[in-house]
C-alpha cells in the first residue's frame, strides 16, 4: 500500500487513509455490538434517564478520551513517527539523567503498561469476534450451540493469516470497514428518527444525572462506558503504520460520526421498544437484511482483533529492542514498509489465550465482565508520561501541562475506578495475566543489568587488546566479532584466543547499537574506527523499530571504505551461560528465571540475521 513511509514529515493519501480505517479502528469500531446494552444493564431501571444518560456519558467518553486525548494530542507523541507506550517511553527518556528516581519510574510506567496491553490483546479478538458470531442466535436460536465452534474457528484463521502482512491486511480489510462504518451510520441515522429525543443526550448533564441518580450502580456504568472507547490505544500503537494525519483524517470524517450515529440509533430502537433489546445492532436492519448484517459484523470483528493484534507485533518487537523481552524471531512481511512485521512466538500464544478466554466465558456478555480492566492502566500510564513529554520536550507552559492533563488524568482515574467493578467478575484474569507478564519483564530487565555487571567485572578493557593479539598465530581471512559493549574485547575472541590460538588477518569488532529513535537514517548507519592495525571498531545503530542486521552493517561499511563481505568473512558470536547464585526467597527465584529465559531467547546468529554458515559460537559462563 502507498500508506506507510515512515517518518515525522509524510503527508496522507486516499490509500492510507483506507488502510487506517482497516487496521487502526476496527477494535473501537466494533464497539457498538455491546457497549451500549452492557451500559443500560448496568443502570438497573430501564426508562428515559438510563437511555439519554448512558448515550451521553457513551458521546462525552469519546470526546474527551479519544478525539481529544489520543487523536489530538497524545499521536503528537509520536517517536519518528512510531506510536504505542514503548515509543513514548523511549521519548520520554531522552532527557533523564541515568539512575534518577524519575528514570527509574518511567522504566517502571513502562514496563506496567506494556504488560497491560499484551493483555488486552487477548480479550479483544475474543469479545469482538463472540459478540458478532452470536447474531446467528438472531437468525434461528437452535445456532446457539454453534456460537463457540465457529468463534474458534474465525480466530484460528485470523492467526493464520497473519504470516501474510500487514500491508495485505489492511487493503482486504479496509474496504470492508468502510462498508461497515457506512451501515453503522445510515443505521442508526434511520433509527433515530423513530425517536428524535435521544439528541438531547448531547447534554453532558444527562449523563451527570444518571450517575448522581444511580449512586449504587454509577461505578458499575462507568466501567461499561469505557467499552465505547477501548481501542484508543491500539490506535496510538497502530499510527506507525499509516501516519498521524491518515488516521486523525478517517476518525474525524467517518469513524467519529459513523458511531455516534449508531450509539444514538440504538438509543432510539431501545425507547421505541420501552426495554433493552438484546444484540440491539441487529434488529436496526431489516429481516432480509440480516444475515448480510451477520457477516459484516463478523468481518468488522476480526478487523477489531486485527488493530490489537498488529499493534502487540510492534509492542514486542519495541520491548525486545528496548531490552525488556529476551530476543525473539521477527519476520519482515514486506520489503519496502519496514513498520510491516510478523512475531510467530507472540502470534500463536495469543491465539492459545484468545480460544481459552472464548471457550472459557462462553459468552460476549461475560467477557464484558473482564474486558478493559487491564487496558484502562495503559491509558492511564499514558498520560502520565505525556505529561512529562509535553514538559519537557514540546516545552508547554507548566500551568497547560497541569490543566490539560491533569484533566485527562482525572477521567481516566474515574474509569480505573469504574473498572475495578469488574475484577469479581472475571476483571481479576486480565489483571492477574499483566501482573504475571509484568514480572517477566522486570525479571529479564533486572536480570540483563546483572549480566551487564557480571561481564564487566570480568571483562578485559579494549586498550588490552594489542597485548592480547601479541604472538598469536595468524591465518588469512576476516574475522567479524559482535561485541555488546565497544570499550571492551568482545568474549568471543578471548575464547578463541584461549582455545585455538589463533587470530585471523584482518579483525572487525561490530557493535550493533539500539537507538532512541525508531529508525536510523543509513547514510549514518556506521562508525568506523581503526584501532589497531587491520583491527577495525565498527559501531552500527539501528532504530527500535528496526532489526538489527549484519548484513545490513557490513554492506553500509562498504559505502564507507571497509570492504567486507558475508561470504568472504568468519563470524564468531560468544554465548552468555548463565549459572544463577540462588540465594532463599524472591531474588533467588527471579534469578533462576532469567538463566532460563536466557538459554531460551533466540540465538544472536538468528536474531541479527548472520548467515547460516560461517558462524562459530563460543560460551562463556557467567555467575550471577
Amino acid at each position: 500500500m502507498g500508506a506507510a513511509t515512515h517518518g515525522t514529515s509524510r503527508g496522507w493519501t486516499l490509500a492510507a487513509v483506507i488502510g487506517a480505517i482497516g487496521i487502526v479502528y476496527g477494535d473501537i469500531g466494533t464497539s457498538p455490538l455491546y457497549a451500549l446494552e452492557e451500559t443500560l444493564s448496568e443502570a438497573g431501571r430501564f426508562d428515559h434517564q438510563a437511555v439519554l444518560g448512558s448515550l451521553s456519558l457513551i458521546l462525552w467518553a469519546l470526546t474527551l478520551s479519544v478525539t481529544i486525548k489520543y487523536v489530538t494530542i497524545i499521536m503528537r507523541a509520536d517517536n519518528e513517527g512510531e506510536g504505542g507506550i514503548l515509543a513514548m517511553f523511549a521519548l520520554a527518556q531522552r532527557h533523564c539523567v541515568a539512575g534518577s528516581l524519575w528514570a527509574r519510574m518511567v522504566v517502571w510506567l513502562a514496563l506496567a503498561g506494556t504488560a497491560f496491553f499484551f493483555c488486552d490483546s487477548l480479550i479483544t479478538p475474543a469479545i469482538s469476534v463472540l459478540s458478532a458470531v452470536e447474531g446467528v442466535q438472531v437468525l434461528d436460536p437452535s445456532f446457539q450451540h454453534a456460537v463457540i465452534p465457529i468463534t474458534v474457528g474465525v480466530i484460528v484463521g485470523l492467526f493464520a493469516y497473519q504470516r501474510r502482512g500487514t500491508a495485505k491486511v489492511g487493503a482486504l480489510f479496509g474496504p470492508v470497514m468502510i462498508v461497515w462504518f457506512l451501515t453503522l451510520a445510515y443505521t442508526g441515522a434511520e433509527a433515530i428518527r423513530l425517536d428524535p429525543v435521544v439528541l438531547y443526550a448531547i447534554n453532558p448533564l444527562y449523563g451527570i444525572e444518571l450517575l448522581l441518580q444511580r449512586p449504587a450502580s454509577s461505578l458499575g456504568i462507568i466501567g461499561a462506558v469505557f467499552l465505547a472507547m477501548t481501542g484508543g490505544e491500539a490506535l496510538y500503537a497502530d499510527m506507525g503504520h499509516f501516519g498521524k494525519e491518515p488516521v486523525r483524517i478517517a476518525w474525524f470524517l467517518l469513524v467519529w460520526p459513523a458511531l455516534l450515529l449508531n450509539y444514538f440509533g440504538q438509543g432510539a430502537l431501545q425507547l421505541s421498544r420501552g426495554r433493552v433489546v438484546p444484540l440491539t445492532l441487529y434488529f436496526m436492519v431489516s429481516p432480509t437484511a440480516l444475515p448480510w448484517m451477520v457477516m459484516l459484523a463478523t468481518a468488522a470483528t476480526v478487523i477489531a482483533s486485527q488493530a490489537v493484534i498488529s499493534g502487540t507485533y510492534s509492542m514486542a518487537r519495541q520491548a525486545v529492542q528496548l531490552d525488556l523481552l529476551p530476543r525473539i524471531r521477527v519476520l519482515q512481511t514486506s520489503a519496502t514498509e519496514l513498520g510491516q512485521i510478523y512475531v510467530p512466538a507472540v502470534n500463536w500464544l495469543v491465539c492459545l489465550a484468545v480460544i481459552g478466554f472464548v471457550v472459557g466465558f462462553g459468552s460476549s456478555a461475560a467477557l464484558a465482565g473482564a474486558y478493559g480492566a487491564a487496558v484502562v492502566g495503559t491509558m492511564l500510564i499514558t498520560t502520565i508520561l505525556g505529561a512529562f513529554v509535553a514538559l519537557d520536550q514540546w516545552n508547554w507552559p507548566k500551568g497547560a501541562v497541569g490543566l490539560v492533563f491533569g484533566l485527562l488524568f482525572v477521567v481516566d482515574a474515574v474509569f480505573v475506578v469504574g473498572n475495578m467493578t469488574k475484577v469479581p467478575n472475571g476483571g481479576w484474569i486480565p489483571l492477574a495475566l499483566a501482573a504475571v507478564v509484568f514480572m517477566g519483564f522486570a525479571t529479564w530487565r533486572s536480570g540483563r543489568i546483572e549480566l551487564r555487571a557480571a561481564l564487566a567485572r570480568q571483562a578485559v578493557p579494549r586498550g588490552e587488546l594489542a597485548k592480547l593479539l601479541d604472538g598469536a598465530q595468524r591465518v588469512p581471512g576476516t574475522a567479524v566479532f559482535l561485541a555488546s559493549t565497544p570499550d571492551l574485547v568482545p568474549s568471543a575472541l578471548i575464547r578463541n584466543l584461549e582455545h585455538n590460538h589463533i587470530v585471523h588477518d584482518r579483525l572487525i569488532i561490530l557493535n550493533l547499537e539500539i537507538t532512541r529513535t525508531p529508525r536510523q537514517d543509513p547514510a549514518h548507519r556506521v562508525d568506523i574506527d581503526e584501532v589497531l592495525p587491520a583491527v577495525y571498531l565498527v559501531t552500527a545503530r539501528f532504530g527500535f523499530m528496526e532489526t538489527p542486521d549484519v548484513g545490513e552493517a557490513l554492506k553500509a561499511c562498504r559505502t564507507r571504505g571497509l570492504k567486507v563481505f558475508m561470504d568472504e568473512s568468519s563470524f564468531f558470536v560468544g554465548m552468555h551461560v548463565v549459572r544463577a547464585r540462588a540465594p532463599p526467597g524472591w531474588r533467588g527465584l527471579q534469578r533462576s528465571l532469567f538463566a532460563r529465559m536466557q538459554r531460551h531467547s533466540t540465538q544472536a546468529a538468528e536474531f541479527f540475521r548472520m548467515p547460516s554458515r560461517g558462524v562459530v559460537v563460543l560460551n562463556t559462563v557467567v555467575e550471577i
